[in-house]
């Protein structure tokens, strides 16, 4: 073994998982998180409420902590909390129990990850070599293994509909908004009275195109445009009463009526090729001849995983989803919602680089499914690897509600759609473990990524 700490990427709830875990394990480590506070990346979007409950929300391991180091508040756990909850009632207190005090260092925003003295060529004596991290402002630390769990938020998807950007988009930088702005709430006065197109077929774009309908009925002149690839919207309306995914059908049905009635313009079959400023300080989306001139844009189109910082480690990566080959056929949203995605661990995540691993939604790639469950296994599977415990590492076990732990009937106060996002209303399924030798049936999760905006609202946000 190097002699040196395992460093974890990121303080949100995946990397923090994977640091009790550690920590459970006495194996040293130290935690970098970009941000100036713990799970940075979830501050921006505190007001979002998750569709599962708390119950599904705490990595067993973390929960441990909590109750050991006392003074924690177990949440009801049949409560659903939003990001701001996540945070204050789980992770900041995480983050002061005796074994991670002081191990997290903030501000810390990771730009390399090498061997010390290697290049992605050299191999000769490669697997003693520890790690080397840098760090945005010039300094360095030496790891024995890397867990990557950075996440994707910072990471969006383009405007541009052939998966570039389009041509001034970055000259536009000031009229885009990331997805699920807190439109009803700190972000009221960007969208009220203005013209807002949302770009992105998802359940987020839809998220927020609800909240644009309901601002534009608090205040005259918001003008809502809703511009897509495709020219079928079945995916997003979903089947409505008839749906076998019930959540998805209620937030097809409420946005379906918004198009119907005009208060949200259905622009399809446009794929953005231009923005262009004009000169009364809004701006155009060129699709040929096709032209949309509005005051925002907010960017729903998803995220993908920044693998720039470790080109220089040897990764084993799909051509198509950006996860490990491995595991991509497991994940592959054109054949797995959120809940069918099987339990997979170390060996699903490993690369041809020794002691890296990425887990949490950067581990997903380009696929929009991640659930906090599986990451949390994940934690636990590459952590007891790491720690010389291949038979745990490899009791990969997942106990998961056939929904994928995406009950939203509390978040939509509707009896009739008190199923899950991810299918029917939940129940419990055994899952194999990835090596096939019997039922998984150990720990739980939630969502990270399937979310939606307050309860009152009545909206909703699926796997997307």
């Amino acid at each position: 073994m190097i002699e040196a700490p395992v460093v974890v990427i990121g303080a949100g709830p995946i990397g923090l998982a994977a640091a009790a875990h550690l920590a459970e394990r006495g194996t040293d480590f130290t935690v970098l998180e970009a941000g100036s506070g713990v799970a940075a990346a979830i501050g921006e979007w505190r007001h979002v409420r998750l569709f599962s409950p708390w119950r599904y929300d705490l990595d067993p391991a973390a929960r441990r902590l909590l109750e050991r180091a006392g003074g924690w508040i177990e949440p009801d756990l049949g409560t659903l909390p939003t990001g701001g909850d996540l945070i204050d009632g789980y992770l900041e207190p995480l983050t002061k129990t005796p074994e991670l005090s002081g191990r997290i260092r903030y501000g810390a925003e990771v730009v390399a990850v090498t061997r010390a003295g290697y290049d992605r060529v050299r191999t000769a004596g490669r697997e003693n070599a520890p790690f080397l991290v840098r760090l945005t402002d010039g300094s360095e630390l030496l790891a024995s293994a890397v867990i990557d769990a950075a996440g994707t938020w910072r990471r969006p998807n383009v405007l541009g509909g052939s998966g570039i950007p389009a041509r001034g988009e970055a000259s536009a930088a000031d009229h885009i908004a990331s997805a699920l702005p807190d439109v009803l709430g700190k972000d009221r006065d960007r969208f009220a009275g203005r013209r807002t197109a949302v770009v992105g077929a998802g359940h987020s774009a839809a998220t927020t195109l609800l909240e644009l309908g309901e601002l534009s009925e608090q205040v005259p002149g918001t003008e809502v445009l809703w511009v897509v690839r495709g020219t079928d919207q079945a995916r997003t309306y979903g089947g409505g009463d008839a749906d076998e995914l019930p959540a998805r059908g209620a937030l097809g049905t409420r946005l379906q009526r918004l198009v119907r009635a005009g208060r949200v313009e259905l622009v399809g079959g446009f794929r953005t090729e231009e923005l262009t400023l004009t000169t009364d300080g809004r701006v155009e989306l060129v699709a040929g001849e096709r032209r949309i001139t509005v005051d925002t844009v907010v960017n729903s189109t998803g995220f993908r995983p920044d693998h720039d910082m470790v080109g220089e480690l040897r990764l084993d990566l799909d051509p198509i989803l950006g996860s490990t080959r491995a595991l991509a056929p497991l994940i592959d949203p054109n054949k797995h919602s959120c809940g069918t995605v099987p339990p997979h661990g170390v060996d699903e995540l490993a690369h041809p680089e020794p002691g890296y691993y990425a887990i949490g939604a950067k581990s997903y790639g380009r696929a929009p499914t991640f659930l906090l469950a599986t990451g949390y296994e994940q934690a636990r599977s590459v952590v007891a690897a790491l720690a010389g415990d291949w038979e745990a590492a490899r009791d990969v076990q997942l106990n998961l509600p056939e929904t994928g732990v995406c009950s939203s009937g509390q978040a939509l106060g509707d009896a009739e759609t008190s199923g899950g996002c991810c299918g029917p209303a939940p129940q419990a399924v055994e899952l194999t473990t990835s090596a096939g030798r019997g039922p998984a049936t150990g720990i739980t999760g939630g969502l990270l990524t399937v979310i939606d905006t307050k309860p009152a609202a009545g909206q909703s946000s699926c796997c997307t």
